[in-house]
């Protein structure tokens, strides 16, 4: 089918928009639920359907089974600070049950809407909720040293070359691991350096 374009928020916007999201006036579930679809750069259906049982704590993993990812493969997403936070205040919430983001209203999980809602009506930004994983793979690109495969991985995005397939049997989680902690250190750092994407400033 035709290409769709999510509106991401540039870059150097991401930071401020996760604090707005903290801060605004919204169901602390919807809240929580956003920011660790941020932190982790995930589809929005993996996150509402997020369930305790995929958390695995001793090795700080969300791991996706592949029924549940786009691709039929299971993915494996490295946890780091913020995100063991966010998935702490989840369990006071969500206290018995199943799901990870539960909405208290329904009992069942969030809505799509719920978060486009919250993104929109209440932190006020016209990016849908999809763009932040072209967010993620910007951040990636322009100002990171890891290798291509190392995000396409994180963004558990189908990998078809032969080469890369190599990689995905390894599923570079430790190279993961590092760029998701940094991606969640430019995210919450409150004075983030402005990143420059004009190269030709450059000579």
């Amino acid at each position: 089918g035709a290409v769709r374009h999510h509106t991401s928020v540039d870059l150097n916007d991401v930071p401020s928009l996760v604090q707005r999201v903290r801060e605004c006036r919204s169901l602390p579930t919807s809240r929580l639920a956003l920011e660790y679809l941020i932190l982790t750069a995930s589809r929005t259906k993996e996150v509402l359907e997020a369930n305790w049982n995929e958390i695995d704590e001793p090795n700080n993993l969300w791991v996706l089974p592949a029924e549940r990812t786009k691709t039929g493969y299971e993915h494996r997403v490295p946890l780091a600070g913020r995100t063991k936070e966010i998935l702490s205040q989840a369990k006071l919430l969500t206290m018995g049950s199943e799901l990870i983001f539960e909405s208290p209203t329904t009992g069942k999980a969030l809505s799509y809407n719920t978060l486009l809602h919250l993104l929109q009506k209440r932190v006020g930004s016209t990016a849908t909720v999809h763009g932040f994983r072209s967010s993620f793979k910007d951040w990636a690109s322009e100002t990171t040293n890891f290798p291509n495969e190392v995000s396409e991985m994180a963004l558990s995005h189908k990998i078809t070359s032969s080469v890369e397939a190599a990689y995905r049997r390894g599923d570079l989680l430790e190279k993961r691991r590092e760029l998701m902690a940094d991606w969640e250190e430019f995210l919450c750092n409150p004075d983030p350096k402005i990143v420059s994407l004009d190269f030709r400033a450059r000579g």
